[in-house]
């Protein structure tokens, strides 16, 4: 099993399809490392040579943010809007929508499971 950035990738998949796996790498980042170490995509991982696997893992290390330290830099940034009290990190604060969506009907994932308001008494 081969293990980039901390993280187990699944030897079964195409190489492709596996760096996915690693937080901070989607299909293009992955095309992109694929064609820099010069492994075909159509290749499985488990039929990658430890040269192979320590060329993709030397990529990934110089040229990109991953796992821990891209997860650390989020949480900073969000933390900062947040410190800011700008209009974003107020929504942060409260648990809502950041990006302008509706909450009257829907926003359940951010706003939690519903929490019934009984109605006032004539």
């Amino acid at each position: 099993m081969a293990r980039i950035a901390g993280v187990n990738i699944p030897t079964a998949k195409r190489v492709e399809v596996a760096l996915t796996y690693i937080f901070g790498i989607g299909r293009k980042s992955a095309e992109d490392i694929c064609k820099k170490s010069g492994i075909t995509s159509e290749r499985r991982v488990h039929q990658l040579t430890e040269d192979e696997v320590a060329k993709i893992r030397e990529i990934i290390d110089a040229e990109y943010l991953v796992e821990g330290e891209l997860r650390r830099e989020v949480n900073v940034n969000i933390k900062r809007l947040m410190d800011l009290g700008c209009y974003r990190g107020l929504r942060h604060r409260k648990g809502l929508p950041v990006r302008g969506q509706s909450t009257k009907q829907n926003a359940r994932t951010r706003k939690g499971k519903k929490k019934t308001v009984a109605n006032k008494k004539k």
